[in-house]
């Protein structure tokens, strides 16, 4: 299977997945610790995938989702953004709604 199409499986498979550096246990740089941290306090558990150990991914990411940097939300298949985008949606409430409604279909 081709990179893009591992990723594509990935995105569709995971209703909240986060590409990011390093784990949720450990995160190796502040933006992806940033947003662990904001997920976290959702309450709801995602799938990650850590690009430092999946170079393939960590270079075609950018290409499939049109965003350059990491780390990399998606929520219900679509992109939500990067760490500030995350954090806004956070600090407003979005994010918690976002995952909540997640939470409600997968019941």
């Amino acid at each position: 299977m081709d990179v893009m199409s591992r990723i594509k499986e990935q995105v569709e498979n995971n209703s909240i997945i986060l590409y990011m550096k390093g784990t949720p246990q450990m995160p190796m740089c502040g933006f992806s610790s940033r947003t662990v941290e904001a997920l976290k306090q959702c309450g709801q558990e995602f799938a990650y995938v850590n690009v430092l150990m999946d170079q393939e991914v960590r270079q075609a990411l950018p290409q499939y989702s049109d965003w350059p940097t990491f780390p990399q939300l998606f929520i219900n298949h679509e992109l939500v953004g990067g760490c500030d985008i995350t954090m806004e949606l956070f600090e407003s409430g979005e994010l918690q709604k976002m995952v909540s409604q997640v939470a409600q279909k997968e019941q």
